[in-house]
C-alpha cells in the first residue's frame, strides 16, 4: 500500500482504538466476491468475538481437522494479531478450503458474492452441529467453541420428547437467524393458518427509485389467492380464496439483506443486473413484524456494504464498505481507504435502468435493541 498506507495508518492512529486492525486481502484472480463478505464478516463484532474465540480452541488443528471454520479462524486470528494496523494478507489457505469443497467457486468465472454467504453461514452452521452432537453423545470433539451452546440448547440424545432431539443452536444461528411467520386467512371462514420458517438472510426483490423500507413492505404485502391458486381449507374442508402475508416473527441480531439486483429478462434468454437507486438508511426501523413478534418495531444500524460493481451478473467486482468506531471505511481487495459517511450514498444505485455503476448488493444490520 506504499505511501497511502502510511498515510492511513497515521489517521488511524489519531481516531481508531489501538487494538483495531485494517487489512487488505489479496485477490486470487477472482475472489473479490470472497474478499468482500469476508470484510463484512469481520467488522461485525458479535460474529469475529465468535470465529476468534473457536480458534483460540483450535490452535493446532491437524490437515484431518481442518474446515471452512477452522481456516476462517486461523485468518481472523492473523488478521487481528497483526502488530501493524495496516497491511495486506492472503487469505490463502482459506480460498483453497472454500474450492476444494465446493466446485462452484474453483472456476476463475465470476462469482456471485451472496451465494458465498449463503454458502459459508450454512456450512458453519453444518460445522457447529455436528461438533455440538459429537459432544452430546459423549464423544470428544477437538474443535471446542461447543460450551456456550450447552443447557437449552443443548442436544437431548434422543432420550424424553418421544425420542427426539432438541434443534441445535449456534452462535450463527444466535446472530443471523430471524424467523418468518406465513399467514394464510381464509376469506370464507376467516380461519387463519400460519407456518414458520427461518432464515439467515433476506432477499428483496427491488423496484426503480425505492426504498429498503418500501422493499421490505412489498415483501410483507398481502397477496390474493383465487381461480386456480386458491387454498385448501381444513376447517373447510375445500379450496377457498384466501389471503396470505410473509411477516418477520423473530427479528435476527444481525440482519442481511440481499437485493435481487440480477434478473432473468426471458427476451434476452440471461440474467440482466437491474441498476436500480434504491435507498438504504444508516437506521431502519424493522416495522413488518407480525403483531405476536417481541416488540413492536425492531431498530437496527447499517455497518456493512458489499458493492457490486459492473453491468451483469458474470462479470464485474466487487468491493465493501464498513463502519468501524462510527467511522466509515473502503475496502477494495488490498486497498482500504477511509471514506466519509456521505459517501454510503453514492452506492445507492441509478436513477437510469442500466448503469456501469457501483450499487449496494448485500446490507448489513446490526440490532440496536436486543429483546432478551
Amino acid at each position: 500500500m506504499g505511501i497511502t498506507g502510511s498515510k492511513l495508518e497515521k489517521a488511524l492512529g489519531d481516531q481508531f482504538p489501538e487494538g483495531e486492525r485494517y487489512f487488505g486481502l489479496e485477490n486470487f484472480g477472482n475472489t473479490c466476491y470472497c474478499n468482500s463478505v469476508l470484510q463484512a464478516l469481520y467488522f461485525c463484532v458479535p460474529f469475529r468475538d465468535q470465529v476468534l474465540e473457536y480458534g483460540s480452541h483450535n490452535k493446532s488443528v491437524g490437515e484431518n481437522d481442518e474446515n471452512l471454520l477452522t481456516c476462517l479462524a486461523e485468518l481472523f486470528v492473523q488478521i487481528n494479531y497483526q502488530k501493524k494496523k495496516t497491511g495486506v494478507i492472503a487469505p490463502k489457505r482459506f480460498v483453497q478450503r472454500v474450492k476444494k469443497q465446493n466446485e462452484l467457486f474453483r472456476s476463475y468465472m465470476h462469482q456471485d458474492a451472496h451465494e458465498f454467504l449463503n454458502y459459508l453461514l450454512n456450512d458453519l452452521v453444518d460445522i457447529l452441529e455436528k461438533e455440538a452432537k459429537t459432544s452430546a453423545n459423549g464423544g470428544t470433539s477437538q474443535n471446542s467453541g461447543i460450551h456456550q451452546e450447552k443447557g437449552a440448547n443443548a442436544v437431548s440424545n434422543g432420550y424424553g420428547n418421544g425420542g427426539q432431539t432438541q434443534p441445535i443452536v449456534t452462535w450463527v444461528h444466535k446472530l443471523f437467524q430471524g424467523t418468518l411467520t406465513n399467514e394464510t386467512r381464509c376469506l370464507c371462514c376467516e380461519t387463519i393458518t400460519a407456518r414458520d420458517e427461518t432464515f439467515l438472510d433476506l432477499s428483496l426483490d427491488i423496484e426503480q427509485n425505492s426504498s429498503i423500507t418500501s422493499c421490505l413492505r412489498n415483501f410483507s404485502s398481502t397477496e390474493t389467492l383465487n381461480a386456480e391458486d386458491k387454498f385448501f381449507c381444513d376447517k373447510c374442508c375445500s379450496l377457498q380464496e384466501a389471503q396470505k402475508r410473509m411477516k418477520i416473527k423473530v427479528a435476527p441480531q444481525i440482519l442481511a439483506l440481499h437485493l435481487k439486483r440480477f434478473k432473468y429478462i426471458e427476451q434476452l434468454a440471461r440474467y440482466k443486473k437491474l441498476s436500480y437507486r434504491v435507498v438504504f438508511p444508516l437506521e431502519l426501523k424493522l416495522c413488518n413484524t407480525a403483531d405476536d413478534a417481541p416488540g413492536s418495531e425492531a431498530e437496527y444500524s447499517l455497518f456493512a456494504v458489499v458493492v457490486h460493481v459492473g453491468t451483469g451478473p458474470n462479470h464485474g467486482h466487487y468491493v465493501s464498505l464498513v463502519k468501524s468506531h462510527n467511522h466509515w471505511l473502503f475496502f477494495d481487495d488490498e486497498n482500504v481507504e477511509i471514506i466519509d459517511e456521505s459517501a454510503v450514498q453514492t452506492f445507492f444505485g441509478s436513477t437510469q435502468e442500466y448503469s456501469n455503476s457501483e450499487h449496494g448488493y448485500i446490507l448489513f444490520y446490526e440490532r440496536l435493541d436486543q429483546v432478551v
